[in-house]
């Protein structure tokens, strides 16, 4: 019942981040607030309010989200005022991660199918429009395809990354024995963290770390198949979807499977507003399993 006021609190330290003498920049980015020396990234925070919200309004429109008047139009109002927040600031990488999650939960709360196709069609065309629009987002695309184009200057962090990974073998050159942290891998604390592991502790290891992302998220699903309700049931799907998608895009940029974006490595990376924001949720996610109907001991 509270979750629309936490929707409006976090937008509300949303918008502080367009504030001048209040807001932090980090490069070309504004996704910071500073108060009295104390720094918070209010995107994290809204990605828990807004997978409160979504599922809670999810839950109340049960059987009503056919109508596109009760269910997709008001669903894309929202998403695209935090949008719009979202990449004033910008920040695409979170945009993203929120869209996608939203999208999930939205299939899983019993949107229609045909309104989801045509919001990735939309989705598709205006990610194409943003490219021409945005060159720093073109160029992140140049250097998915072409690692060559701007070794240097624009793709210098991938390629740095990919060398930290393939330096690092099968068993890694062991922890702590890092070369790419030292000046050449920028971010090595906080997006680039999984590079590192990479280079420290090998491919064995590596795969380790993203087999434990996936148990994650099977453990999510098992929680929500046995949710006490509707509302326990697609919060517990957002919120495993959003860990993981995350993961996905924050190790698919480091190895070049996908374009870069800034998102850190959930649970690993330096970041106090990150690391509250994911403790939060998987609190959340404890509290939906004590309450679930039964609890699976499959895992």
């Amino acid at each position: 019942k509270y979750a629309f006021w936490f929707l409006v609190a976090s937008v509300a330290l949303l918008l502080l981040v367009f504030i001048p003498g209040i807001r932090g920049e980090w490069g070309a980015s504004r996704s910071w607030i500073n108060i009295f020396g104390f720094s918070l990234q209010p995107s994290e925070l809204v990605k828990v309010s807004f997978l409160l919200y979504l599922s809670a309004w999810l839950e109340g429109r049960k059987g009503r989200l056919k109508d596109a008047g009760e269910g997709v139009i008001p669903f894309l109002a929202v998403l695209g005022f935090i949008a719009f927040l979202m990449l004033m600031q910008p920040d695409f990488g979170t945009f993203f991660i929120i869209a996608f999650t939203s999208l999930v939960i939205y299939f899983v709360g019993g949107g229609s199918k045909r309104h989801i196709l045509i919001i990735i069609l939309a989705s598709i065309l205006a990610l194409f429009i943003m490219i021409k629009i945005k060159p720093y987002q073109a160029d992140r695309f140049k250097c998915y395809s072409d690692l060559s184009f701007e070794p240097q200057g624009k793709c210098y962090q991938v390629n740095q990354s990919l060398i930290a990974v393939g330096s690092g073998g099968f068993g890694g050159g062991g922890r702590g024995e890092s070369r790419q942290k030292f000046m050449y891998l920028p971010e090595v604390q906080g997006d680039a963290i999984f590079a590192i592991i990479g280079e420290e502790i090998g491919f064995i290891f590596s795969g380790v770390a993203v087999v434990l992302y996936v148990l994650l998220f099977y453990r999510g699903y098992l929680i929500a198949r046995s949710a006490a309700d509707g509302f326990g049931r697609i919060l517990s799907i957002g919120i495993v979807s959003w860990i993981t998608i995350q993961a996905i895009v924050n190790i698919g940029g480091m190895i070049n499977l996908m374009p870069m974006t800034g998102v850190p490595l959930p649970l690993v990376s330096y970041g106090g507003s990150a690391m509250l924001a994911t403790l939060s949720a998987l609190g959340i996610l404890v509290n939906i399993s004590k309450h679930a109907r039964s609890c699976s001991k499959n895992f």
